[in-house]
């Protein structure tokens, strides 16, 4: 099928972009599973923009900068943070509920914020923005929705009938997971809006499908990733034997909350960061509730708000006291047990302002992305905004150079004639989560060089393995994530081998200092 722009993700950074394109292009926008099955549904806390009168651009500026521990671009930092709000009036526009106090957008502060500055729908900002965006796609007769396909491999120039190496980016192979059969997607321009890797680990907040796609079909394209060692691990996942990857979003924390040990009771965030508390970015809280539970022999921490009046606890959380509840946890009244996870995936593609990769005809947008906002550690509620003002860079970028861009050339069919459907599932199991548990325990909140080389020798003979399985058997859903799965985890121990520093989200015992000078980690193909 060929459409004039093929958008991979169908969250806040793909829908923006299609949106933006709709006006004069055919947009085909692919998703793994359903189309509210990525991270944008999940996202609580709410999106960072300077509204308020005493709050400005360069404030905002800092804040991002602090909290990447001076990775960042400045020039992307200027560049998003100048653009959130017109970012928000748009939403406005699309009619997200955002809470409002007084006539005005209601702001709440997170970790790391100097200011009041997160726009937010109660703790259910991301639901909000997803379904108003996927409202206004689904009305547009120039956008085509087809969930249910899980794309294996960006096609260029060396899928052509007539053979090139040519890197260019014409479309991509797609599983359609109802039929079992392989489809040729072709597009002038296409997207990459597929997500973080979050699923590399054990624990982690990210949905299911957080399994890296995009990184590793660009990587394997032939795109440079960068800084692939800063994964943010989130200070307060709730701690629950039955209910896995459930968040309590940083503004528990924002508007009040207090970390406390489990069993004396003591607020040990002032032995870490006495000025920030519970407020310093969230590198530094995640290592401190993993310092306490490792220190202590903890399963878990508290997080505490049962001191702010409980009308207060539920109109600002709603979805979080309703969940919580149903679980036994009143947290009007009690404290909640949380431990850190992995969150975010702050490395990625890379790109410049204009949201291009180092492909032609391959853009890309979101988590998936190394763009400069988030440097070392993202600031809190800084990614919706990533997506928003990146994928309108993608569909602007696109439709100024639309002239340049040429039709897709004559595409080989996937080729299924040499495979066979699979009688060993079982290699797949077990193998994602032999991936997931070496991550967590090598690859996790503290690092060492052995534990490194340790999950990169075994990365090396899960590889053969992997390799083999994938070229006998036909793929599956399960089998394009465990490639896609390894490989981002291949990336990420390759990345933090060669930072020989601590830095923001990357801190490794054996090298535990900060090097002067700021550099990025980029892998070339």
């Amino acid at each position: 099928m060929t459409h004039d722009v093929l958008i991979i993700g169908s969250g806040a950074a793909g829908l923006t972009a299609a949106l933006a394109l709709a006006e004069t292009k055919k947009v085909l926008v692919l998703a793994k599973g359903s189309l509210t099955g990525g991270s944008t549904a999940w996202a609580q806390g709410g999106i960072a923009a300077v509204l308020d009168a005493g709050d400005t651009f360069d404030d905002h500026i800092r804040d991002t900068m602090v909290a990447g521990a001076g990775l960042n671009r400045r020039e992307t930092v200027e560049f998003v943070i100048e653009r959130a709000p017109r970012s928000i009036e748009r939403l406005v526009e699309l009619g997200v509920p955002f809470n409002q106090q007084s006539g005005d957008l209601h702001l709440t502060r997170e970790g790391g914020h100097s200011h009041r500055r997160i726009v937010h729908v109660d703790d259910a900002t991301g639901w909000a923005v997803q379904e108003a965006l996927l409202n206004a796609a689904q009305a547009n007769p120039n956008i085509t929705m087809l969930p249910g396909r899980s794309c294996i491999d960006l096609i260029t120039g060396r899928h052509g009938e007539k053979f090139s190496g040519e890197g260019r980016v014409w479309g991509v192979y797609a599983l359609d997971e109802a039929t079992g059969t392989v489809e040729k997607h072709l597009a002038k321009a296409t997207i990459m809006a597929a997500g973080g890797a979050g699923r590399v680990y054990l624990f982690s907040t990210a949905p299911r499908g957080a399994t890296g796609d995009g990184i590793a079909m660009a990587w394997r394209a032939g795109c440079r990733v960068s800084n692939m060692e800063m994964m943010q691990f989130h200070p307060t996942c709730l701690y629950n034997l039955d209910v896995k990857n459930f968040l309590i979003t940083e503004a528990v924390r924002g508007e009040g909350g207090h970390l406390l040990h489990p069993e004396t009771g003591h607020r040990y965030m002032a032995d870490y960061d006495p000025e920030r508390m519970e407020l310093a970015p969230r590198d530094i809280v995640a290592r401190a509730n993993d310092d306490q539970i490792k220190r202590y022999g903890l399963d878990y921490v508290h997080l505490d708000i049962s001191h702010q009046p409980p009308e207060f606890v539920k109109g600002h959380f709603p979805t979080i006291y309703d969940k919580l509840l149903g679980l036994g946890i009143d947290m009007t009244r009690q404290p909640i047990p949380v431990v850190p996870a992995q969150h975010y995936t702050c490395g990625g593609i890379l790109t410049g302002l204009d949201a291009r990769t180092d492909l032609p005809g391959l853009w890309a947008a979101g988590e998936c992305t190394e763009s400069g906002l988030h440097g070392a550690n993202r600031l809190a509620s800084n990614s919706l905004l990533e997506c928003f003002v990146f994928g309108e860079a993608a569909a602007q970028d696109i439709l100024a150079h639309w002239d340049e861009l040429s039709d897709p050339p004559a595409i080989r069919d996937w080729d299924e004639s040499r495979v066979t459907d699979s009688d060993e599932e079982v290699v797949i199991k077990q193998n994602w989560t032999e991936i997931r548990r070496f991550m967590w325990n090598y690859v996790g909140i503290v690092r060492t060089t052995k534990r490194l080389e340790r999950a990169a020798h075994r990365i090396k003979l899960l590889r053969e393995e992997v390799d083999d399985y994938y070229g006998h058997f036909r793929v599956t859903t399960d089998l394009i994530e465990l490639r896609n799965l390894l490989q981002s985890a291949e990336l990420i121990v390759k990345s933090a081998l060669a930072r020989r520093e601590s830095r923001g989200l990357h801190f490794t015992l054996d090298y535990p200092e900060t090097l002067p000078e700021a550099r990025d980690t980029v892998l070339v193909p």
